[in-house]
């Protein structure tokens, strides 16, 4: 397996966007969720099996450069990029997209833009699109909030303020405080603004528009886990059922974390199918 590490690409506004190539065969993109860098190491070396893996850090996070004002339209671009890269590297100028979680979102807003010249498949595992009234919805002032805390040095709190959304007890946030992995969490506080921007109204309690998303046409595998909650069973439905070629596959035994072996051989039989 060829790996290479330490990539960069130049986006369209000139953000350099640092990713890591696996692999060989058809380009698959990956795309991490809220206050994630990249997505699971062992996820993407187990699609380099199978596939030309391309493992990015969002921009604003890891080694990738930042642009302001953040647009999702940045983000979407950053995609492009990496998808025309591939095409340089000898792809075929198109891509497959896997998204998790609110990268699942950014990927679908990805394939509604670029369409299936560019992009011929995607993979969303559980977009948390709150439809009803099974979960609360965001706050309205999420991102403004997010934003605030942020840039007013309160990264600590900008974390708890997602933790909270995301469903974590209240009484178990000041614990996760003093965990290892706080202090990397906190490195990537400025970006749950940028997820939530991704989000936009979809997390409202309120039925998604039907007509949202035009341009994702191409094949689409919506998957939710088996064990997890209503919010996710419901939303990943309501998105299976508006998209014209899409359809919703139950992992068994699965939840939002996700075990990477349980879900890379439904990703395979996908894009290989």
């Amino acid at each position: 397996m060829d790996t290479q590490t330490s990539n960069k690409v130049t986006s369209k506004d000139g953000t350099r966007i640092a990713y890591e190539k696996l692999g060989e065969g058809p380009a698959v993109i990956l795309i991490t969720g809220a206050l994630g860098v990249r997505m699971s190491p062992e996820l993407a070396e187990l699609l380099a099996e199978h596939f030309t893996v391309y493992n990015f850090d969002r921009r604003g996070r890891g080694n990738s450069g930042d642009t302001l004002p953040y647009a999702v339209e940045r983000e979407i671009e950053d995609i492009e990029a990496l998808i025309d890269e591939a095409g340089r590297q000898g792809s075929t100028g198109s891509a497959f997209l896997c998204g998790m979680s609110s990268g699942a979102a950014l990927a679908l807003e990805a394939a509604n833009k670029l369409g299936e010249g560019k992009v011929t498949k995607q993979a969303l595992y559980e977009p948390p699109f709150i439809v009803d009234d099974t979960i609360a919805p965001l706050p309205h002032d999420y991102v403004q909030q997010a934003t605030e805390m942020s840039a007013t040095g309160r990264r600590g709190d900008a974390v708890a303020l997602f933790m909270k959304v995301a469903g974590v007890p209240e009484d178990f946030v000041p614990q996760m405080r003093e965990m290892p992995m706080w202090p990397d969490l906190e490195k990537t506080a400025h970006t749950i603004a940028y997820d939530g921007t991704v989000m936009g109204d979809n997390m409202s309690g309120k039925p998604l528009a039907p007509n949202q998303w035009p341009g994702a046409t191409m094949p689409t595998l919506v998957i939710v886990g088996g064990e997890s909650p209503a919010f996710f069973q419901n939303g990943t439905q309501a998105v299976a059922d508006i998209l014209p070629n899409a359809r919703r596959f139950s992992l068994e035994g699965q939840t939002h974390d996700v075990s990477m072996e349980a879900l890379a051989p439904v990703l395979v039989e996908f894009f290989n199918s």
